[in-house]
């Protein structure tokens, strides 16, 4: 039987994931919390709803809705999305994609993204600047560009743990920047930790390759500390489904992932619905992408 992972519990995900489990393919849901929604106290501009509900019920009814259905949802948090070849008689494209999380890697013929966008960023001067510049966002795509140079990694959670643990054995050293704050698991010995605030990101001198302005060359800690650092990973918070689809090779513009009228990204197989694909950031809207994306993600499988 074909299978689909969507990454993501809320509107979109499980959306999509009604129209997945009811085509009779096998469905695995997979988030690691409530998103925005369940800070929202009311919502009372949906269909359907005679008085406000919570945000928190929404989401919680939606994903009973998924599992009575027959769709499998699994609370762990995503921390990386690949592709991995297959035989081409065992999955479309000859491809199927591998999903990480904290706990497992689960195998899977499409992937769906759907756990919305971060929209807030961390407000550090010179990282927009230098992205592509020594500041990356996916360790498994640019950690061979620093084999045996000093690298750090913005962040203090899993998904700061993924990218530390795949540049360790590249890298000459790793260096943990929390950006003011307590790392939220264990991270290995080998990892130096900085738990200062970072102030800046500064480029070294400017280069006519490098469009007037040069590469990352240090971290400012505390307004006044500086530490020599040839590249940042940014692996702040959770990874988003910009993140992770900038891990697969998926366009993405800004913090949005770039999709056609189906919801397909670039990448055979590879969907993405709701707050990620940008537009209007409600929910009316999150369902409704999930609902193309889902059908979408069905005709892709049935070849």
């Amino acid at each position: 039987m074909k299978n689909v992972i969507i990454i993501g519990n809320g509107p979109a995900g499980i959306s999509a994931a009604l129209y997945t489990v009811r085509a009779g393919i096998h469905t695995t849901v997979i988030g690691s919390g409530l998103g925005s929604l369940g800070k929202a106290d009311k919502i009372e501009n949906y269909y359907g709803f005679e008085y406000p509900v919570s945000g928190t019920r929404l989401v919680e009814t939606g994903i009973a809705q998924a599992k009575r259905l027959g769709a499998k949802v699994i609370k762990e948090e995503v921390v990386s999305v690949s592709s991995i070849t297959a035989e081409p008689d065992s999955a479309p494209n000859g491809q199927t994609f591998s999903v990480r999380t904290d706990k497992h890697e689960y195998l899977s013929d499409s992937v769906i993204l759907a756990t919305g966008t971060s929209r807030t960023a961390p407000p550090i001067k010179g990282l927009q600047e230098l992205e592509g510049k020594g500041v990356s966002y996916c360790a498994i795509c640019d950690a061979f560009f620093y084999r045996g140079k000093n690298v750090g990694v913005l962040g203090n959670g899993e998904y700061a743990l993924n990218e530390a643990k795949e540049l360790l054995p590249v890298a000459n050293s790793v260096t943990l920047l929390t950006n003011g704050t307590e790392p939220a698991v264990p991270f290995p010995q080998e990892i130096k930790i900085e738990r200062q605030s970072v102030s800046s990101f500064n480029p070294g001198p400017s280069s006519p390759l490098l469009g007037g302005i040069g590469s990352l060359e240090s971290v400012t800690l505390n307004h006044e500390n500086q530490i020599r650092l040839d590249g940042v990973f940014i692996a702040y918070g959770t990874a988003g489904s910009t993140a992770l689809a900038k891990k697969i090779g998926a366009f993405t513009e800004g913090n949005k992932i770039i999709v056609n009228a189906d919801m397909s990204t670039n990448v055979p197989g590879l969907y993405a619905a709701g707050d990620c694909t940008g537009g209007l950031l409600q929910i009316s809207k999150a369902v409704s992408d999930g609902a193309i994306a889902g059908t979408s993600a069905i005709k892709y499988l049935r070849g």
